[in-house]
């Protein structure tokens, strides 16, 4: 399942990328989403969990370039976003970033033609944040766990600052594209959800990345975007 593969900002000021499609072979295959999203939000969901609480779906835009941020607690997350903010929701695909080693034979496939592109943690090459720029540029709606990892100790850790990255490298792309990154919170009870458990989604107000980059993309203006993104996944948690 799908884990943040974000890297740092680098040291220099961040310089508009060009967006030029990267080898990549992710795309949404319309039969397979509407076999397989059905099949977790009617069947799969409902017999393993008790309960799934959603608040705050009228923040999710229905249009434009967005990033979706949630917290990532369980591999369970996966399924736990199309199914509060997907196509039934906002009438939108997912595309979700994930790490190479997951788009791996049988695993991959489905990843790939379910929206999944892949990063390499280990060796993060510039095409594969071209692509997510391109993906924004062509209004997508994006997941990325900002975290960078699965964490299952009740605590938000701090975002890594790739995602305001990219963010930014999108809308300095295109002026007045709109780039709009959605804070969330998954929650499960308990921590690490078993058969019955309770799950609580939090979806909290869009920050605007235009509000970040009017400045030009410095390394402090992305630095502030995460930081804000922080304290609104916190306050999240909290609720």
């Amino acid at each position: 399942m799908p884990r943040s593969p974000l890297s740092p900002v680098n040291p220099q000021r961040v310089k508009p990328m060009l967006a030029k499609v990267a080898p990549n072979t992710s795309r949404v295959s319309p039969w397979l989403t509407s076999l397989l999203y059905p099949l977790g939000h009617y069947v799969v969901l409902p017999f393993y969990f008790s309960k799934i609480e959603i608040t705050g779906q009228e923040h999710l835009p229905k249009d434009g370039p967005v990033i979706l941020a949630p917290t990532h607690r369980s591999r369970w997350d996966a399924l736990m976003m199309p199914h509060s903010t997907g196509q039934k929701v906002t009438g939108r695909d997912l595309r979700f970033m994930v790490t190479a080693d997951e788009v791996q034979g049988l695993q991959g496939w489905f990843i790939r033609h379910l929206g999944g592109f892949a990063v390499d943690i280990k060796h993060p090459a510039i095409s594969s944040l071209r692509y997510g720029v391109e993906l924004l540029l062509d209004k997508e709606m994006l997941v990325i766990f900002p975290e960078g990892g699965i964490f299952q100790d009740g605590e938000v850790h701090p975002p890594k600052a790739g995602l305001a990255r990219l963010a930014m490298q999108a809308e300095l792309s295109k002026p007045g594209l709109g780039v709009k990154i959605v804070p969330m919170s998954i929650r499960y009870r308990p921590r690490i959800p078993r058969r019955g458990a309770r799950v609580k989604i939090a979806i909290g107000e869009p920050l605007s990345v235009a509000d970040y980059a009017k400045g030009g993309s410095s390394k402090k203006e992305a630095r502030l975007l995460t930081a804000d993104l922080e304290m609104a996944l916190k306050t999240l948690d909290e609720c």
